[in-house]
C-alpha cells in the first residue's frame, strides 16, 4: 500500500515511517525503525516504531484504512464506478451498500494519484473513464436537476 509521506510531493510506503507526531522519527521514511509486529484479526500487517514503541497498521493513511472490506473489493467497486456502473447495480452485483461505495469514492478523491495508479495498473480502464468517475465525485453522485421543457409540462397546464 502506498500512502503520502510527510514531505511534500513525495510518496512513501505507508509502513516506512512513524505516524506518531511525538516521535523523533515522525514522518521520516526509511530510518529502519519500523518493524513487523504481528497481524490484526483480519490479516492486516501491524507495525511498530522502535523509537517510540507505538504500533500502527500498514494501511494507515490509505483509502483502505479502517475498512471492513478488502482492498481488492474496494478497488473493484471503484473500477465498476469508472466503468459507469450505477451504485445500485454495484449493490446488486457485489452486495455492498450504495452508501458504502459512495463514501469510498469520496475518500478516494483524497488519494487521487494513488487510486488512479492502482486502477490503471490493475483494471482495463482509460483516462477518460477515470475523469468521468471523478466528475461523479464532484457532484457527489447526485443527479443534476434540469428544468422540464414546456412540452413535458404536466397534463392540464396551458403551453404558451
Amino acid at each position: 500500500m502506498i500512502g503520502v509521506g510527510m514531505k511534500a510531493n513525495r510518496l512513501a510506503l505507508a509502513g516506512t515511517f512513524c505516524w506518531n507526531r511525538d516521535c523523533p522519527d515522525y514522518g521520516k521514511a526509511g530510518r529502519g525503525n519500523i518493524v513487523k509486529y504481528g497481524k490484526t484479526a483480519k490479516g492486516t500487517q501491524r507495525l511498530k516504531c522502535t523509537t517510540c514503541e507505538k504500533v500502527f497498521v500498514e494501511n494507515r493513511g490509505t483509502v483502505f484504512y479502517g475498512k471492513h472490506h478488502s482492498p481488492h473489493e474496494i478497488m473493484e467497486c471503484l473500477a465498476m464506478v469508472a466503468e459507469k456502473n450505477s451504485l445500485a447495480s454495484i449493490h446488486r452485483i457485489k452486495g455492498i451498500k450504495e452508501e458504502t461505495v459512495s463514501s469510498w469514492l469520496l475518500e478516494a478523491a483524497d488519494h487521487v494519484e494513488v487510486v488512479e495508479s492502482l486502477l490503471l495498473a490493475n483494471y482495463p480502464l482509460t483516462r477518460e473513464k477515470l475523469d468521468a468517475m471523478w466528475a461523479n465525485v464532484e457532484h457527489k453522485g447526485e443527479k443534476v436537476h434540469t428544468p422540464k421543457s414546456p412540452r413535458d409540462a404536466a397534463s392540464g397546464v396551458e403551453l404558451q
